[in-house]
């Protein structure tokens, strides 16, 4: 199972950027939940968005109403889409995701390689 991301980059303040990761991989049967995870340095690790199977969402409260996650399922990739973005965003995303696969019967978790975002102000 892998998990590529990509999308990161440099953007002034009060721009977008739009992150993407794709799950592939021949042990992968279904994926459960995705998101992302940043840290930025000399800090914790945060939980930035999570999208499960059915849709459903939930943010950090520092990025409620810029940030949107979503996924297509066809693809077995989700995305988010960062708008006004702020210097306090500068961080190394990661995306996760919760995936079956034959030898376990819950979802086992898996990441992808982390993608740089950095906000100038």
């Amino acid at each position: 199972v892998q998990l590529q991301a990509s999308g990161g980059g440099l953007v002034q303040a009060g721009g977008s950027l739009r992150l993407s990761c794709v799950v592939f991989g021949k042990s992968v049967m279904r994926t459960n939940a995705m998101g992302w995870v940043r840290q930025a340095s000399g800090k914790e690790r945060e939980l930035v968005a999570r999208i499960n199977s059915y849709g459903g969402t939930n943010y950090a409260d520092s990025v409620k109403g810029r940030f949107t996650i979503s996924r297509d399922h066809a693809k077995n990739t989700a995305y988010l889409q960062m708008d006004s973005l702020k210097p306090e965003d500068t961080a190394v995303y990661y995306c996760f995701g919760e995936i079956y696969i034959p030898s376990s019967s819950i979802p086992q978790d898996y990441w992808g390689q982390g993608t740089e975002v950095t906000v100038s102000s």
